[in-house]
């Protein structure tokens, strides 16, 4: 009886498995066998099986541009940057968190943090444009201009841009970051902090000799993802924010607004399956790499 019992309730769990099976193949398995698009010259007459088949011609075409380097740079360049200031910042303030007593206090800043994560890119890149604009932008009229600057035109001067996206990166995912590693701090036993308080170690001592130990499992994890990604570009980022503006294409011109203009102005539909394929790939190898190091150095710390 008890055996019987045990295969009906796996049998109810395998169905509500369903709907999330169905998603996975026809979201994400299925439209993978369109991946051949990158090694064709499609035509939209003849189709995705009739289009002429080309070899890695879209792939040489993606990088024998003029501007590829400055893709590649821009992409590859601006992750790292990304990846290093979101683990510094957003395990400070996980820390900061912890360290505050009142619960309110916690709430509100938890909230804080994690509002612009939930605001749209759209509604970011107008709010950049709010601060930034030349004839109305408030940091123009109501900071340049009170001491007596001369306004900046900052969408047409290219050195800003690296530190303007940056800044509104970090805005936009350090409460996500942050709430990811605060959830491994509070997991921390305090009798290890009262121990290495009554031992007479000082908060920096503790943060260092305890905190960061405990929770790097969750860092390397976090760090993995990231370097998964390190050749994509969030698009919004680097196409809205900007508002195209053909003056900052040397500073934020990344594999991905690179194939949406290429596709906008000539359908290159081939290339931008191409990218797409190459960004996957070489993202897939950086982490199973990434991993193979960290499992060498030590094991408990490996994603798998």
């Amino acid at each position: 009886m008890k055996k019987a019992k045990h295969k009906k309730i796996n049998w109810a769990l395998y169905v509500m498995l369903i709907p999330g099976l169905f998603y996975l193949l026809f979201n994400n398995y299925i439209p993978m066998t369109f991946t051949v698009i990158a090694f064709k010259k499609y035509n939209f007459q003849k189709g995705v099986w009739g289009s002429e088949f080309v070899g890695l011609e879209n792939f040489k075409s993606l990088f024998s541009t003029r501007d590829s380097w400055i893709i590649l740079r821009n992409t590859v360049g601006y992750n790292l940057v990304f990846i290093v200031i979101s683990l510094v910042i957003g395990l400070a303030l996980a820390i900061l968190l912890d360290e505050l007593k009142s619960g309110k206090a916690k709430r509100r800043y938890q909230m804080s943090y994690l509002l612009p994560y939930m605001i749209s890119i759209t509604v970011v890149s107008y709010i950049v444009y709010a601060l930034l604009s030349t004839d109305t932008g408030f940091i123009n009229n109501s900071i340049l201009k009170p001491l007596g600057l001369e306004p900046i035109s900052w969408y047409s001067r290219p050195k800003y841009w690296p530190f303007i996206l940056t800044a509104v990166n970090q805005w936009k995912w350090l409460g996500y970051n942050c709430i990811i590693y605060y959830s491994s701090v509070i997991s921390i036993d305090d009798g290890y902090y009262e121990a290495a308080a009554i031992d007479g170690a000082t908060r920096w001592q503790r943060i260092f000799h305890i905190t960061i130990p405990i929770i790097r499992s969750t860092i390397i994890t976090m760090t993995l993802l990231q370097l998964g990604s390190i050749f994509r570009s969030d698009f919004g980022l680097f196409y809205q924010v900007p508002m195209d503006s053909s003056a900052l294409m040397n500073v934020t011109n990344t594999i991905d607004t690179y194939v949406y203009r290429g596709i906008k102005s000539v359908g290159t539909l081939g290339m931008s399956s191409a990218a797409g394929l190459y960004q996957s790939v070489v993202g897939f190898v950086l982490v199973l790499l990434a991993n193979y190091v960290v499992r060498k150095i030590d094991k408990e710390s490996a994603m798998f």
